[in-house]
């Protein structure tokens, strides 16, 4: 991919697939294939959330450095941010949120997805663990993925928790191109990136991104083909 597209700040790579969703064009036919064999096994397969703009998680980033917007702790509850330091406040925030310009969302490959047909009357989408685990109303979808998606060439990055990214059940990425864009991702494009950007916390961001890179962005699980 060109720089512009890991990065999130076009669009030409992507296609969109229903309700305005963006993926990038070379996936979508392989999302369509494992929506269609989810449809037979009698799940609504829908994405949340695809492509994501350098902008909109600029936006999500700021909202939540700013205390706009909650940021979570590791058991999904509201995090009081007055009392940690700026280190503390940003290891926080990456837990859950990627950093701008790092988001794999920017790549059009990776997704978040639920079945609204199994939504609760009432209910609104949360992207909580609760609700893909056991007991929660997409477990039985959360478990027909773990035994097929990897047929269709998606898996979960964030399948388990190594210390950087939270556990995110409901985020699925087609290993064939997103691969090679992490490959791709290299340091001193999102530091460049940053400098140049209206991002909150950039200086200590910038000082911190060696270790950002190493443990938010490259640290994640591997596919595993086969059930």
């Amino acid at each position: 991919m060109l720089a512009e597209q890991l990065t999130g700040q076009v669009t030409s790579h992507l296609s969109e697939i229903g309700n305005n969703i963006l993926v990038h064009s070379d996936v979508a036919p392989e999302f369509e294939a494992l929506q269609k064999a989810a449809k037979i096994a009698g799940f609504n397969l829908q994405i949340a959330s695809g492509f994501r703009s350098f902008e909109r998680q600029q936006l999500i980033w700021n909202n939540k450095y700013a205390g706009k917007t909650s940021v979570l702790d590791k058991n999904e509850q509201p995090l009081d941010l007055l009392p940690l330091s700026e280190l503390e406040k940003l290891f926080a925030i990456l837990h859950w949120s990627a950093l701008p310009g790092a988001s794999r969302h920017h790549w059009g490959t990776d997704f978040d997805i639920f079945d609204p047909n199994l939504l609760p009357a009432k209910q609104n989408l949360q992207l909580k663990v609760c609700e893909y685990s056991s007991g929660g109303y997409f477990q039985e979808l959360d478990q027909w993925l773990s035994e097929n998606m990897a047929l269709f060439g998606f898996y979960r990055p964030y399948q388990t928790f190594l210390g950087g990214v939270a556990i995110e059940p409901w985020h699925i990425s087609y290993s064939p191109i997103a691969d090679k864009a992490l490959q791709q991702l290299e340091l001193s494009l999102i530091y460049d990136l940053i400098i140049k950007k209206n991002v909150l916390g950039k200086s200590l961001i910038c000082q911190q991104l060696p270790m950002i890179y190493r443990q938010f962005i490259c640290n994640i699980n591997q596919l595993h083909y086969g059930k």
